[in-house]
């Protein structure tokens, strides 16, 4: 059995979305090692308010129910694969709002990256991997890059070339390393960050 448990946070609820496929595609292709348990967590199941609380996650703990069940489904893992679409040249309003209303549950924990769009998804990458870094996740090197004109067919039904595997498997060795160098940190945290 795996040590690691591994999110792959699917970070568009729009309808006709094109990155159910990738998720399941990177869960899929998860599952075909022994040292991680790859979960998808789709944000469609975890509908969170906007974002409006009076402080920070990072100083007062949460106190929506819908928020509280988010906080409590990001606890179980030790690091994450977030999937995100390219928005005007950054990643999805409702990925934002996920990742602001809570704090300590991604603390200290791995990240990585897979995105898509015209140009890959690689500017919703750059604009996360900021945000990522406040909320002390350590992200990796590697990232997944769909291009929507040549790995997408009529730009919707996803069909990844086969040099996506190879860069899969970097980024899941480059995941799994830096997430279990970080699960003797976060498992034994007994104060806030």
């Amino acid at each position: 059995m795996a040590d690691l448990k591994i999110a792959v946070i699917l970070g568009s609820t729009r309808e006709g979305r094109n990155g159910a496929a990738v998720a399941d595609w990177i869960v899929e292709q998860g599952a075909r090692r022994s040292t991680a348990e790859y979960e998808l967590v789709d944000l469609r199941d975890y509908p969170l308010p906007f974002f409006e609380a009076a402080a920070s996650p990072a100083y007062v703990p949460p106190t929506d129910p819908a928020v509280q069940r988010w906080a409590a489904k990001i606890a179980e893992f030790d690091g994450y694969v977030f999937v995100t679409p390219e928005y005007n040249h950054s990643f999805s309003a409702v990925l934002k709002n996920a990742l602001d209303s809570i704090y300590t549950e991604f603390n200290n924990k791995a990240a990585a990256f897979a995105s898509y769009g015209a140009y890959q998804g690689a500017r919703a990458v750059e604009q996360l991997r900021g945000v990522a870094s406040e909320l002390q996740l350590a992200h990796v090197r590697q990232q997944l890059g769909f291009n929507l004109f040549t790995d997408f067919e009529n730009m919707h039904t996803f069909t990844p070339g086969p040099q996506h595997e190879g860069g899969a498997e970097i980024l899941f060795t480059q995941l799994e390393a830096w997430a279990g160098a970080l699960k003797s940190i976060h498992a034994n945290e007994t104060v806030p960050a």
